[in-house]
């Protein structure tokens, strides 16, 4: 982390409001923000200090942060990300979760951190609704909460930190299918059967991606057919991420694309093919994990390619912001901010994530990551999470 906590926060107090929620495009890097133009140096020299003066510490905070499940590459990742971060900006990350993907435990895990009078909660639900009462309870006791990766009720938390909007994500699964099928030598304006394999219909992101892919396959790819409409579920469990995705290469042996918007569906999936001894030439297999989870099959030729964001910025910026209000910091919609070592942020509404959901007037909204990646055998050793 290059910059300074100080200067990277004055940036607030000295930017405009935009209310729109935009689609940032794909890979894109954070707009550097341009200064501010003045005639009278001193006096911006004295706002700028009052800005700083303005900005409330977060040395010492402590924020509890929460995967789906623990075990995971994915959420193992976030958290390296969310530690090396924290120890560098003066804080503390305490990641407690369950090896299960389970409401019961993430509750329990929020009812201790309440007990134990943590400053902030970061947690990445499994259900969109299943936390918003214990969630609530904390913010009652003055406990700060952020989600990250899946939400859950806006009015159960502050920000969400989320890596792209349903409609960007949705497309981006879809697209890499059907770029992978052309690489086979299939033509994806044609008739192609596939189907959707993912955690659960109440994990509120994936759901959300699932939902605007099929818009996005209705209007771009109508030939295309789904074969099993009410979706494949492993229920975050990576032995029956491998059991469901062989029943799927069973109950469909001509199917051309199987869609993986899980971080545990993908390699489970992959699995499946390879003891199926299929090859990325007999199915397409895409979908969202961690580079390293895929790495293998990829080299294997079990897959062409598939994609996500960056967690460990993802997990560092969801304590950081959770810190950040924790410390008694304020932000509003169109708000922006640089944080360290990681660029510029804005604070969009929430109907970016669920249509319809209303924005209160401070600490409320959204948070887009800046990038998400496209892995292949060719860049896949770039990255290492």
């Amino acid at each position: 982390m290059k910059k300074l906590l100080s200067v990277g926060l004055s940036v607030l107090l000295m930017t405009l409001c935009i209310t729109a929620c935009s689609t940032p495009k794909e890979n894109n890097k954070p707009a550097k923000q341009k200064p501010a133009e003045s005639s009278a140096p001193a006096a911006a020299g004295k706002q700028d200090k009052e800005a700083k003066k303005a900005t409330k510490d977060i040395k010492g905070k402590t924020v509890v942060f929460v995967p789906k499940l623990t075990g995971n590459a994915f959420f193992e990742s976030a958290n390296a990300g969310a530690q090396k971060f924290a120890k560098e900006q003066g804080f503390t990350v305490d990641y407690q979760g369950s090896a299960n993907a389970s409401v019961a435990d993430q509750v329990q895990v929020i009812n201790n951190a309440i007990a134990t009078g943590a400053d902030a909660i970061c947690v990445s639900s499994v259900d969109v609704t299943g936390l918003d009462a214990a969630l609530k309870e904390a913010k009652e006791k003055g406990i700060t909460v952020v989600t990250w990766d899946s939400d859950v009720t806006p009015s159960s938390r502050t920000l969400m930190v989320s890596q792209g909007t349903p409609e960007i994500l949705g497309k981006m699964l879809v697209e890499m299918g059907a770029d992978s099928l052309k690489k086979r030598g299939k033509d994806a304006k044609k008739k192609i059967k596939y189907c959707w394999h993912y955690s659960q219909a109440t994990v509120a992101d994936q759901n959300s991606w699932q939902v605007a892919g099929e818009e996005y396959i209705k209007k771009n790819y109508p030939e295309w057919e789904n074969v099993a409409p009410g979706n494949y579920y492993s229920e975050q469990d990576a032995e029956k991420a491998v059991s469901i995705g062989a029943s799927i290469l069973e109950a469909h042996p001509d199917i051309d694309l199987i869609i993986c918007n899980d971080s545990t569906a993908l390699p489970g999936q992959c699995k499946a093919a390879q003891n199926a001894k299929k090859t990325k030439k007999d199915i397409t297999i895409t979908g969202f994990a961690s580079p390293n989870s895929i790495k293998d099959y990829c080299k294997a030729d079990i897959i062409e390619q598939w994609g996500l964001w960056d967690c460990q910025v993802q997990g560092a910026l969801g304590c950081y912001m959770a810190a950040y209000l924790a410390a008694g910091n304020e932000v509003k919609l169109g708000d922006k901010l640089t944080v360290p070592g990681i660029g510029e942020i804005e604070i969009k509404p929430n109907d970016c994530l669920t249509p319809g959901a209303k924005t209160e007037a401070k600490n409320h909204g959204v948070v887009l990551l800046p990038e998400r990646v496209v892995f292949n055998k060719s860049n896949v050793d770039k990255y290492n999470f």
